[in-house]
């Protein structure tokens, strides 16, 4: 009996981390996809689409040249996650719901994401919010997702774990990025426009954060 507990105990560390590397490859796909190539100049064309003669949009009633929308959407997400974040971390560490935590994130984010899609028009104040909730969900999810490396894996082997994740998540967040590049590249000849190519990319991130496990 004894002589099979190291075992056990061995199987299930590998099954944990199987699920934590996965997570990184579906994760991943919104910084890339979603932040970094597709949502910036999508969401500028939509604040073009709402500005008056002058280049000017007013969310809040706040005059903002409609180039400078996204960047500012984006700090502001960044300046909420500087106070959201230490809360999540000692939320999750005093309540011990990390997996419950983790999974609110993951859904939370993916529809939001997901919910892109259908930013069409002049809807750039929809936009910016349908980004501010993912990338906040996104920021909170890494700071509960990095809590669980202590618990899935031992001190020697850490190095490794968290290398072996963070590898697999550039190959899932560079495949999807090349596949959507792809589609974009290709929207004339599929009969889609270059803002449905967009908008269908946006979605394909969603739906991986949706499909983590």
């Amino acid at each position: 009996m004894n002589g099979g507990e190291p075992d056990k105990d061995l199987s299930s560390r590998r099954r944990a981390q199987r699920g934590w590397y996965l997570y990184d490859w579906a994760n991943s796909a919104f910084s890339t996809t979603v932040v970094t190539v597709f949502l910036g100049p999508y969401l500028t064309t939509i604040t073009e689409n709402a500005a008056d003669a002058n280049g000017l949009a007013y969310p809040l009633r706040i005059p903002v040249l409609a180039g400078s929308y996204f960047p500012y959407v984006l700090s502001l997400s960044v300046v909420l996650q500087v106070f959201l974040l230490p809360f999540t971390g000692a939320i999750a560490d005093r309540t011990g719901r990390k997996k419950r935590l983790l999974m609110l994130f993951a859904y939370v984010g993916a529809i939001s994401t997901m919910g892109l899609y259908l930013i069409q028009g002049s809807a750039y104040l929809l936009g910016g919010l349908l980004f501010v909730i993912p990338n906040l969900s996104f920021g909170a999810s890494i700071v509960v997702y990095n809590a669980f490396l202590p618990e899935i894996s031992e001190p020697d082997e850490r190095d490794v774990v968290s290398a072996c994740a963070w590898a697999l998540g550039y190959l899932g967040c560079g495949l999807l990025l090349a596949e959507n590049l792809a589609l974009f590249s290709a929207h004339e000849s599929l009969g889609l426009s270059e803002g449905q190519a967009v908008r269908i990319s946006l979605l394909s991130a969603g739906a991986s954060g949706r499909c983590s496990p």
